[in-house]
C-alpha cells in the first residue's frame, strides 16, 4: 500500500515540469491521478505514460486562467471518480516584468494563473470535500521569490505572495472540516519551463543548468522528483495534522547573510 493508495488526486498544471513529476510520484504511491492543463498533447502523453506504467490516470483539458474552466476541471474529476481527495496547484506563469515596465495586461495574466486559478480550483475541491463531510489535502506550489524576489519578477511575486496568504486563510477556515492545506515555496528548479524562460528572457545557452549549479550551495538546481516526493508526503496521512504551513523548499536560507 502506497502513501496515497486509492486517493483521487488532481494536479492542476500537471502536464510537465514539477506538476508532471508530482503526477508520476502520486501514481507510484497508489493514487488515481488526473492532470489538467491547457495543451492536450503533453497532457495526453503523460497520461499514456502513467497508464502504461500500471496507473490509473486521466487528462482534463482546461485553461486554468479562466475561473469557470478551473472549477470545471474539478467537476470533471468528481464526475469520473465520484470524489476528489487531494489537489495540487502547480500551474505557474513566470514571464518577466518590473514595477516600472509591467503592463496591466501582464499583471492580470499573472494574477489569473498564479492566484485566481488556485483560488477557484480550491473552491471547487473544498466544496466537494465539505459536501461529502470527508477529509482532504491540498498543496499549493508557490515560490521562494514570494518573500521579495528579483526586480524583474514584480507581478509574479505579487501574485504568489497572495497565494501564501490564501493558503493560510483557507487552511484556517477549513481546519474543522479536516481539510489540510499547505504550501511549498520552491527555489530554482530544473524544468522544461525554466529552460524556456532562461533562454527567452536571459539569453542563456544550453549549458545554463551547469553554470547555475556551480553557483548554488548544493551544487545543483532543485529537482522536480525531489519536490514531488515532498508533495506526496504533504498530501498523505504521513504528514499528520500539519495545515496552514508554507514551507521554504530551497537551499538558500531566508535572512541568512554572508
Amino acid at each position: 500500500m502506497g502513501l496515497l493508495a486509492d486517493k483521487v488526486v488532481l494536479v492542476g498544471g500537471g502536464s510537465q515540469g514539477v506538476g508532471a513529476a508530482i503526477a508520476r510520484a502520486a501514481v507510484r504511491e497508489g493514487a488515481v491521478v488526473a492532470v489538467s492543463g491547457r495543451r492536450a498533447e503533453p497532457g495526453e502523453a503523460l497520461v499514456e505514460e502513467l497508464v502504461a506504467a500500471g496507473g490509473k490516470a486521466m487528462f482534463v483539458q482546461a485553461d486554468l486562467a479562466d475561473p469557470e474552466q478551473a472549477k470545471a476541471s474539478v467537476a470533471q474529476v468528481v464526475a469520473a471518480y465520484g470524489r476528489i481527495d487531494c489537489l495540487v496547484n502547480s500551474a505557474g506563469l513566470t514571464s518577466r516584468g518590473t514595477l516600472l515596465d509591467t503592463t496591466p495586461e501582464l499583471f492580470d495574466a499573472h494574477i489569473a494563473i498564479n492566484l485566481k486559478a488556485p483560488f477557484f480550483t480550491m473552491q471547487a475541491a473544498v466544496a466537494d470535500m465539505v459536501a461529502r463531510q470527508a477529509p482532504g489535502t491540498i498543496v499549493n506550489i508557490i515560490t521562494s521569490s514570494a518573500h521579495g524576489g528579483q526586480p524583474f519578477l514584480a507581478p509574479y511575486v505579487a501574485a504568489k505572495a497572495g497565494l501564501i496568504g490564501l493558503t493560510r486563510n483557507a487552511a484556517h477556515a477549513h481546519r474543522w472540516d479536516r481539510i489540510r492545506i499547505n504550501g511549498l515555496n520552491i527555489g530554482w528548479t530544473a524544468t522544461e519551463g525554466e529552460d524556456a524562460t532562461q533562454k527567452t528572457f536571459h539569453g542563456a545557452g544550453d549549458d545554463w543548468r551547469e553554470q547555475a549549479a556551480a553557483r548554488l550551495p548544493m551544487g545543483k538546481l532543485g529537482q522536480p522528483d525531489e519536490i514531488a516526493g515532498f508533495v506526496v508526503f504533504l498530501l498523505s496521512d504521513r504528514s499528520g495534522v500539519v495545515t496552514g504551513s508554507v514551507i521554504d523548499w530551497d537551499q538558500n536560507v531566508l535572512g541568512g547573510l554572508d
